[in-house]
This record gives C-alpha cells, structure tokens and sequence, in this order.
C-alpha cells in the first residue's frame, strides 16, 4: 500500500522567495567602521532592539551583575565612554561586570557589552582593559553580530535558528524563549576577518583614546602563551570565540607601526581600581570549587568551601545560594529556603534564588507559595524549570490554556524537563486538538479498496482515534458524502494504523477526493 501525499509549492511560498531576492538585491549599505558597501538585510534599529531586548537575559544567563564593587562598574563604564566617543559608531553603548570567574568579554548588536570578573584578574593595566574593550566595541560597531544573523537570513529564509549557549551555570540547557538568543549571540565564534578588523579598528580607538596601542600586542602575545596551554581557564572563556594566534601578533604589530606607539598604560589606577576585587579572589575560587565538589556529591567538601566563600566575602549573594543548592540536594527545602532568602536579600534581581525557592516550595507541595517566585525567576530568565512548574500549578487549578503556554515554553529546552512538558501538553491538548497530532490521509490496496490512515506524531501511546472519510466533488470541490464514524485501535508512538472505510476507487486520481478528518483521540493510559 502507497499513502497519496501531495506537496506543492504554495504562492505563499514564491511570494516570501521573491520577496526574499527583492531584499536582498536592494539591501546595500556601507560598514560603518569599514567604509565598504555590504548587504545589510538588519537596519540599525533592528540592531539596538535586539541588544536592549537580549542584554539583561543574556547576563543572567551568564553569572548575573557583580554589584559588590560599584566604583569599579563605575570605572570600567568610564574607560568604556571614553573609547565610544571615538568609535566609528555612535551606538547606545552599555558596559557591565558579570560575576563569573571565567575570563572572558562579549558584545552584542547595538553596543551592549560585559566582561566577565574573571578577566579583570587577568589583566594588569587600563591599557589592556581598554585592548579588549576597544577589540568588543569594534564587533558591535562593524555589525559583526548583525552579519551572523544575516548570513543565517541569506542561508535559511529566516532568521537562524539558536541553541543555547550559556556557560557556567546549572540551568545552561533549561534557559527558554527569546533568552535564547541572546546566549547564542555571545558563544558565537566570529570569522577570522572579523577578529582582524577588531583588531584593527580597536587598536585605533585606544590611540585616539589617549591609550597605549602597544598593550593590545603585549596582551595578544601573552594570550597565545596562555593558549599554548590547554589547561588555562582562558580556553573555556575568551580564547572559545577570540581564538588567538602568533599571526594576530603580528598583524597587531603592523598596525601599531602604523598608528604609532606611546599614550597611558595606567597600571597604578588599574591596581587601584581592582584592588577590591583582587582581595576577594580566594572567596570566589573557594566558591568555585565548592560548586564542582557538589556536582561531584562531595557535600562535605562543598559545603565546607562554600563557609569558606562566605568567611572571604559574606555580602555575595552567591555564596548563600550555594549553600542552599547543598540543602536541596540533601532534601533539605525548608533548609534550603533560609539560605535562598538571604541570597535574595543580598542580590534581589538574580533569578536563580528564585527559581530554587519556587522548586523548593513545589516540592514541599506548598504551590500557591511557590507561583511567585517562579513567576519572578521567568521575569529575569526564562527557564523550563520555571515554566513547567507553573504549567503545572495552572494546570491542577483547570486553567487548561495557561498550563499549556508554560508547557509550550519549557518544551523549547533541550532536557528532561523539556520533554516532559511536551508530554503534559499532548496530554491536556491532544483531546482537544487531535488533529494537530494525528496526521492523516486516504490510500487504497491494489484491488482499490479505500482505506483510512493516521499517524502518531506524539511520543505518547494513543489507544483510540475516531475519524470520518469525506468525499469531494471533482468539479465543485463541495463536499458530496461522508462515512460513519470509523475507529482505529492502537496507534503507536511514531507509527501508523488504519482501518477500512468499506469504499472502493477506480484509480489513484479519484483517491485524490477523498479527505480523512481526525475527530477524536484518546492517550492510552
């Protein structure tokens, strides 16, 4: 047996294509670093919505801010300024610390950009900060972000399809929704052009700057020191999107014969600065261990670094919320809340707290507790956790169309959680909306007797499917006849099943008239 599909082009579909050649064929422009004319399917206002749309998600996602020290936020936004004021771009430029210990830099489109507090320890001057800086400034100014969303446009029809990029966190494959896009926006690895023109340019800010553009070759030569060893921290943070290499040295070097050496270094002010962060060094490597000993059920060890962390520096909020993580996983949640609080008052607008504390709460069946803080934790970063808990809470109260939205969000996460949200949803959905997962359709034996078929989309046995066969005029296209109820038993996940609708047809062009409608559907239980 054959089953009878037909697949056309719809004018819909030549409508986009055409619209997509007229795009491109009138989408010119001139990079405004560069001066060479290029396609720029992504305007500047697309640009700037994008980085203010994506830029809070994406440093939650990250680590969240570092708020200790706002002298030294303060410092790296002033050095941030003064290399916008001579950019090629002028752009909504935003500078900010994320707490990871990872080092590491990254900018979005539309100017927002972080550095991780774990490169500030690598570094040893403002001249280098103002390297790095001026290298990520460029990425925003010379639409590097903007051309990889670009090229996804050219290659796909659509804007590309993301993944999850978030780096050092538990919930790095549980983040939902449009925070997507933003942690892939900043694991992307850029082109190699790409990197050498913010290089370039970068170096020509921090002499305009008043900065000495031979700290960007010092500070590239000692990254390919640092990435000859595989083991530095650097290579699953900065070297990951910013690989170096002795040829970047070089084109560096080139360039600072060209713009000439001399300008600040300001080593003095940049140990000043970062004077704070260096003393509390020992407190977040404590930490940082502490969080690998528990992924290593070492809770003895992780609980005694994480005392340790807070000993070093007890206003971070991240430490309580260790100590917390380590009361959960003992099964402790009452514990656990106590510590999630504190986080919470220390750090108020980090979602972790949160979402922890609604887990927690869930677990410990006080739900109507629990909605808040999960609520709040989507507010800051949307996560599956946090939506299928909710989905779950609307769910028991019969809000059938609100636990389906939460169940739809967590289902785009790549996990466990994921896929239990997929089989909540089918499960609420599929009796309402059968059609929309048992596909269906007409084919006949070779003896031409009519058939009905469906096919299981779900991962989710069906025990029962009720369909009807409907006959359509050939010349009118009007609906003529229609069978009694038919009901097909047992349908796989996956797999197909059928029954006879006690019809017979001539040919494989009068099958063509017949349409098999799902009605109904039960989930096997």
């Amino acid at each position: 047996m054959k089953l009878n599909l037909h697949k056309k082009l719809t004018s819909m579909h030549a409508i986009a294509l055409i619209s997509m050649v007229a795009i491109v064929a009138i989408s010119c422009g001139v990079n405004p670093v560069t001066k060479k004319r290029e396609f720029q399917l992504v305007s500047e206002a697309q640009e700037i919505s994008i980085g203010q749309q994506n830029y809070a998600p994406t440093r939650q996602s990250q680590g969240g801010d570092y708020v200790l020290d706002p002298e030294l936020t303060a410092y790296v936004q002033s050095i941030g300024n003064k290399l916008a004021t001579v950019s090629d771009r002028k752009l909504p430029y935003e500078f900010t610390i994320l707490n990871d210990s990872v080092p590491n830099a990254w900018a979005m489109p539309g100017g927002k950009i972080a550095f991780n507090r774990g490169l500030l320890y690598e570094l040893h001057s403002e001249a280098e900060l103002a390297a790095v800086m001026g290298h990520e400034m460029v990425h925003a100014a010379a639409r590097h972000g903007a051309k990889g969303m670009e090229r996804g446009i050219l290659l796909q029809g659509a804007m590309v399809a993301v993944g999850i990029g978030a780096q050092n966190t538990d919930f790095a494959n549980l983040i939902v929704g449009g925070a997507q896009v933003g942690a892939q926006l900043v694991s992307s690895k850029y082109g190699r052009d790409a990197e050498s023109e913010s290089d370039l340019y970068g170096m020509q800010y921090m002499k305009k700057a008043g900065y000495d553009p031979a700290a960007a070759v010092t500070l590239q030569e000692t990254f390919v020191r640092l990435s000859a060893d595989r083991k530095s921290n650097f290579i699953d943070g900065l070297f990951a999107s910013h690989p170096p290499s002795q040829a970047r040295v070089e084109a560096n070097k080139a360039t600072l014969a060209q713009v000439g050496a001399g300008g600040e270094w300001g080593k003095e002010i940049y140990a000043q600065k970062t004077a704070k962060l260096r003393a509390t060094q020992s407190a977040y490597k404590a930490y940082d261990e502490g969080v690998k000993a528990l992924k290593e059920k070492n809770i003895e060890k992780a609980t005694a670094l994480a005392k340790q962390a807070i000993a070093g520096e007890p206003r971070e909020a991240r430490f309580q919320e260790l100590l917390g993580d380590i009361a959960l996983t003992q099964k402790k949640p009452q514990e656990a809340l106590a510590f999630y609080d504190k986080a919470i008052k220390l750090q108020p607008d980090y979602f972790k707290p949160h979402v922890q504390s609604g887990i927690a709460l869930f677990n410990m069946g006080k739900k109507a507790e629990a909605e808040p803080f999960l609520k709040r934790a989507n507010e800051l970063l949307p996560t599956a956790p946090g939506h299928a808990l909710l989905g779950q809470i609307a769910e028991e109260r019969g809000d059938i169309n609100g636990a389906l939205q939460h169940y739809q969000i967590a289902a785009g996460s790549n996990s466990d959680i994921g896929k239990d949200a997929i089989a909540r949803a089918v499960h609420l959905d599929l009796p309402r909306n059968p059609g929309k997962y048992i596909k269906s359709g007409a084919l006949t034996d070779n003896a031409g007797n009519l058939f009905a078929v469906v096919q299981n989309d779900t991962s989710m046995p069906v025990s029962r499917v009720q369909v009807r066969v409907v006959k359509y005029d050939a010349k009118t296209g009007r609906a003529v006849s229609q069978s009694k109820p038919l009901v097909i038993h047992g349908v796989a996940p996956g797999k197909r099943n059928q029954v006879a609708v006690g019809a017979h047809v001539q040919n494989a062009k009068e099958l063509q008239f017949y349409k098999v409608i799902v009605e109904a559907a039960e989930i096997a239980m």
